[in-house]
């Protein structure tokens, strides 16, 4: 293994935690064990919000006794995982199975701590392909989603019925627009989102900017432009609020869950809180420019096997992976989750058993991952820039196209 590639890797941040109820967990250790068949098996997951009582630990202590073999099992905050896994690559212990968030995958798998789906022999034929893509790189596949959240547009239904707003007639950024207009002439308040300059509010611009038909290797292009412009013009109009700036993605939730606000951009993860706000509530999908639903980026974990000493080990992690996200698990996961399946049949289960979920299954089939089109670890070094523009293009002190063509130089820059 590259060790240099290594150390370089283990420099990069990654600041997205899209998970909810992140936090530190202990650290144990991994080992690989002595045996290729039977004994001790690691796996390492970002939940650490689940104890061996949870649904999610119980499942990984069955497909190890499925497997004929003990599961050990650790449970990290999202970065601190990203770290121990380069850790144990360059001392040679990695776990047997490493879940980690889908941006991750590239990282890991570019430094070499990764086999590919093909070594391993995981079956990913299943999987949605714009889901699968965030775990591609150099033209291989490393390991397979677990499952997949992404964003919609929540609605309170009384403040769309008192502005006169039908939601269904919302098929575009103009449609959008309008009714935005609708609700601020009716005395309430418009849209929140997050744009904070970190990861979060790179993910939360992303629908917008794909939306927009924008590619991540030209942030300035007229469309990148058109999507700053939108974000922009609602602040300027009073259509959104200028905490956006500061919000994350929980405290964008807040200012609608007070239920001043029309409609809030957010995630499957707040299915939850939704039901908490005491408002009737809807959700419908990001509109795109032109009309449809925008590619919005994917959240979530893939399930991979890192690099083993012992390759004869890999016919028991394959047994491992393959139960982790077999039909049934993945159903059960994934709701524990609040994730969208990787799967078209467990995806239509899931809509057919909650229809609330209906939206969330249109919106992942049109997500994308940020890492896709092979951008990998130049994504990081891309979203940076982007999030550092519409900062400073939403706070005033540039234009779309002047902040954009700066974000361009820099990523251009940095990506050589």
């Amino acid at each position: 293994m590259n060790r240099s590639r290594l150390r370089a890797a283990a420099a990069i941040t990654l600041t997205a935690c899209l998970v909810a109820g992140c936090s530190s967990s202990s650290d144990s250790s991994s080992g690989t064990g002595d045996a290729a068949a039977g004994g001790d098996y690691t796996i390492w997951d970002p939940y650490p919000q689940f104890d061996d009582s949870s649904d999610w630990v119980k499942l990984l202590t069955t497909c190890g006794t499925d497997s004929g073999v003990t599961v050990k099992r650790t449970g990290y905050d999202t970065t601190d995982l990203t770290n121990k896994a380069l850790l144990a690559a360059q001392q040679g212990n990695s776990p047997d199975v490493l879940i980690v968030d889908n941006p991750v995958v590239s990282t890991l798998a570019e430094a070499g701590v990764l086999t590919t789906a093909d070594e391993v022999k995981v079956d990913t034929s299943a999987v949605s392909p714009n889901l699968l893509a965030a775990g591609q790189t150099g033209g291989k596949t490393f390991g397979i989603p677990i499952g997949a959240n992404t964003l919609a547009l929540y609605y309170n239904k009384t403040i769309l019925d008192k502005a006169g707003v039908d939601p269904a007639s919302i098929k575009d950024w103009a449609g959008l627009t309008t009714a935005l207009e609708k609700v601020k002439s009716s005395g309430k308040k418009g849209i929140t989102f997050s744009a904070i300059g970190t990861e979060e509010g790179s993910f939360q611009f992303l629908p917008w900017f794909w939306g927009s038909g924008a590619n991540l290797t030209q942030l300035d292009s007229a469309q990148g432009v058109a999507a700053l412009t939108l974000w922009n013009d609602w602040l300027k109009k009073g259509y959104a609020p200028n905490s956006v700036l500061n919000n994350t993605q929980t405290t964008s939730w807040q200012e609608f869950a007070a239920g001043d606000f029309a409609f809030s951009e957010n995630g499957t993860w707040q299915l939850a809180n939704a039901k908490k706000t005491g408002f009737e509530y809807g959700i419908i999908p990001i509109p795109s420019q032109a009309g449809g639903t925008a590619p919005a980026p994917t959240g979530g974990e893939f399930v991979t096997a890192p690099v083993q000493t012992e390759t004869a080990r890999y016919a028991t992690t394959e047994k491992l992976i393959a139960c982790l996200t077999s039909a049934d698990n993945a159903y059960t996961t994934d709701t524990t989750l609040s994730y969208i399946a990787a799967t078209d049949a467990v995806q239509q289960k899931q809509a057919a058993e909650n229809k609330e979920l209906t939206v969330w299954v249109e919106a992942v089939k049109a997500a994308k991952g940020r890492t896709s089109d092979d951008l990998g670890t130049k994504y990081p070094k891309i979203s940076q820039p982007m999030w550092t523009a519409f900062q400073s293009a939403l706070s005033g002190s540039a234009s779309p196209q002047e902040a954009l063509a700066t974000a361009q130089q820099t990523a251009s820059a940095a990506i050589k």
